[in-house]
């Protein structure tokens, strides 16, 4: 479902979200360490293990030691048999792309979304337990590949998407409501940090990448790519099982960052001072933390 909210520049339950389970949330990012090199002469790793290193070593560089613990036959060689394996481990890591990266493959279409697949798999393997974490280097893959890099919209649109599946996976916490912020002690107010929602980011986009991949999600007729006179802040969140998205001020993303840099609240409104003069810095920095938690943005204080 789709959610209006006042003042907010576009929102949308993002992808996947009526599915919530075949997203798994994890603590961590899963990140798994490569397998260390077998010691062949040693007798310090089993058989299995000596296999099991090959296979991941044909899977990752093609190298063709594994094919000596393979048996083939007339109809069915080696070659063969082994090709079947990687050619399936490519496909996996290749359909996990477009799964994180849906609005991407449908601009560049199924053919050249595989050649952009195929060339990253080649270079990247998966480092992590979790499949949903493929594709975090995609982003940068886009940037510097001769093939790519003369359109920097496509980069920033695989940024924009994977930040949205960070968004949408991150951790659940309970939002700061207006009550609780209001019994905080007068005396308190100056030195007041504020704990953020897990699913809090930040992202200066160069191009209008969100209406670009709201279009596309949405299956409406795409705009053209145009470049912002200069890169615009945008803030993006969750709020149970829908993301948000809205650009901001030059005011509001600096006041912003420092907050989540862990400013006190007294220097936010110095810095506001230091923006907008001491006439408007009081009433505007009421209008922003009256803002940040009607959102659900702040989830705590100390």
């Amino acid at each position: 479902m789709c959610r209006a909210r006042a003042g907010a520049r576009a929102v949308r339950t993002y992808p996947g979200a009526g599915r919530r389970g075949g997203r798994r949330r994890l603590d961590g990012r899963g990140q798994r360490t490569a397998a260390p090199a077998a010691r062949r002469g040693g007798g310090l790793v089993s058989g299995l293990a000596h296999v099991q290193a090959d296979f991941q070593d044909y899977l990752l560089r093609e190298s063709d030691a594994v094919a000596a613990h393979v048996l083939g036959t007339t109809r069915v060689p080696v070659a063969t048999r082994l090709g079947i394996y990687a050619r399936a481990y490519r496909s996996r890591l290749a359909e996990a792309l477009q799964s994180n990266f849906p609005a991407l493959a449908k601009l560049l279409g199924e053919a050249d979304f595989h050649t952009l697949a195929a060339a990253y798999v080649r270079t990247h393997d998966s480092p992590y337990f979790s499949i949903r974490y493929y594709g975090d280097a995609l982003p940068q893959f886009l940037a510097a590949h001769e093939d790519y890099a003369a359109a920097p919209v496509l980069a920033e649109l695989a940024r924009w998407e994977w930040t949205m599946t960070g968004v949408f996976d991150a951790p659940d916490a309970t939002p700061l409501t207006h009550e609780a912020l209001a019994g905080v002690a007068p005396q308190q107010w100056a030195r007041l940090r504020f704990t953020w929602h897990p699913s809090v980011r930040r992202l200066a986009l160069s191009w209008n990448v969100p209406q670009i991949w709201q279009a596309l999600t949405e299956d409406r007729e795409r705009p053209p790519a145009s470049l912002n006179a200069a890169p615009l802040p945008w803030l993006l969140w969750r709020h149970e099982l829908t993301t948000y998205f809205r650009s901001l001020t030059h005011t509001e993303s600096a006041v912003l960052d420092a907050a989540r840099n862990g400013w006190p609240f007294g220097e936010l409104c110095e810095l506001l001072c230091e923006e907008l003069g001491e006439a408007q810095a009081p009433a505007h920095a009421a209008a922003l933390l009256r803002d940040w938690v009607g959102s659900g943005l702040i989830s705590g204080v100390a």
